[in-house]
């Protein structure tokens, strides 16, 4: 009798769990297919139950940070200014509308040498916008970028000054931080060449939700199953993660140029170490003195903010759902969270209030060692201002 109950005991386990996976299996079988493998399921999933988090998102940098050029937002862009950048009396770059779309058109002595069409765009549009054009699988930089701080046309950033060029590649490392995915394979061009192949198809454009949080099927599977429960399961919260792996999921994107790729950083997950996918170069880039262009960790961590802190991250001053943009005033209040008895001298006072803006004086714009960047019809180079990431007190000027 007792191996009888024992029987129907494993019996109506073994029913239970069957039930549970085929439910499960079922639940999964509705979600889109992500080319990122069968633990993905796209930002659109996401989407469903987190609609306000989406749409601020959707006006972030982050998210913003590349996406098919659309010939409407574009011909926004260059109808108010010139549509013609002139390197000299001799040649020119011309956007010009045509059937198959928007193109930057050269010209030299007034005869066309060169169009391509903008197919992709860079960057959200605060400081600027950079194209790229599609050459069969290879993805090319176009001559001209969109600069904010002149609200005009400008030589893409260290480019020639003295001849057109489309011939800068942009390849799938750039989509590691400006991309949440795109496939790509080596290819043998000669018996000493190898070159990178791109399938524009599998493109992912921007940072999506999990870039960050990490592979979202199961948990969409498990709150579709158990829409009571409200305590996130089977996704990454920042706020379970340690400081270092807070600042290592930032610094996938934001270690600037001085680092050296071991592997695909698609890869990385929150709550992996950093070091895995990258060595610092200090003998490039500047070393201890880091470039201003994208190398926001290293910055920070030099601060001493940040090194008197336990707990100061990324994340204590931006919270990466919001759309603000450069909004001095709600980032000096976060400083001010923290500096509330700081006291400044009568040099500084005679300055006007403080309390709205800590960030011109403590984290001022600093020219990048690595950008810069053509204006019409000048041969000088112009600086590349961005914002420090290192806190500190500069020189009063």
């Amino acid at each position: 009798m007792k191996g009888y109950k024992r029987i129907l005991f494993l019996f109506a386990v073994i029913t239970t769990v069957i039930i549970i996976l085929s439910r499960c299996m079922s639940v999964g079988s509705q979600l889109p297919k992500d080319i990122r493998g069968e633990n993905y399921t796209g930002a659109a999933t996401c989407i469903k139950c987190h609609v306000a988090l989406s749409q601020s998102f959707a006006h972030n940098p982050h998210g913003l940070t590349s996406k098919p050029v659309n010939n409407q937002d574009l011909s926004r862009v260059f109808e108010p200014d010139s549509n013609t950048f002139s390197f000299n009396a001799h040649m020119r770059v011309v956007i010009e509308k045509r059937n198959k779309g928007i193109y930057q058109v050269a010209y030299e002595n007034g005869k066309e040498t060169h169009a391509e069409r903008f197919d992709i765009q860079f960057g959200s549009g605060e400081k600027a916008f950079t194209y790229g054009y599609w050459k069969g699988k290879k993805l090319m930089e176009l001559p001209l970028s969109y600069f904010t701080s002149i609200n005009n046309w400008a030589n893409s950033p260290s480019f020639p000054l003295d001849k057109i060029y489309y011939g800068r590649a942009i390849t799938s490392r750039c989509f590691e931080c400006h991309g949440s995915y795109v496939e790509k394979k080596t290819v043998q061009k000669s018996a000493l060449a190898l070159d990178e192949e791109m399938e524009k198809r599998s493109l992912i454009y921007g940072i999506d939700c999990e870039r960050c949080h990490g592979p979202g099927k199961q948990h969409v599977v498990f709150h579709m199953e158990n829409p009571k429960e409200k305590t996130a399961k089977f996704i990454t919260i920042y706020k379970t993660l340690s400081r270092k792996q807070k600042m290592d999921a930032c610094g996938v994107c934001h270690s600037g140029n001085d680092v050296l790729p071991q592997r695909s950083v698609f890869g990385f997950q929150p709550g992996d170490d950093l070091n895995a996918y990258y060595i610092r170069d200090f003998v490039s880039f500047g070393g201890a003195n880091p470039d201003v262009h994208g190398n926001q960790t290293a910055m920070l961590t030099g601060s001493k903010c940040y090194q008197k802190s336990e707990t100061m991250t990324c994340q204590s001053c931006h919270n990466t759902h919001e759309s603000i943009k450069s909004s001095v005033q709600l980032y000096s209040q976060r400083c001010i969270n923290c500096h509330k008895t700081t006291t400044h001298s009568a040099l500084t006072l005679a300055k006007g209030i403080l309390k709205d803006n800590c960030i011109d004086c403590h984290m001022p714009k600093q020219p990048s060692k690595l950008i810069s960047f053509q204006k019409a019809g000048q041969n000088q180079v112009s600086p590349y201002l961005l914002r420090s990431h290192h806190i500190g007190i500069y020189p009063v000027k």
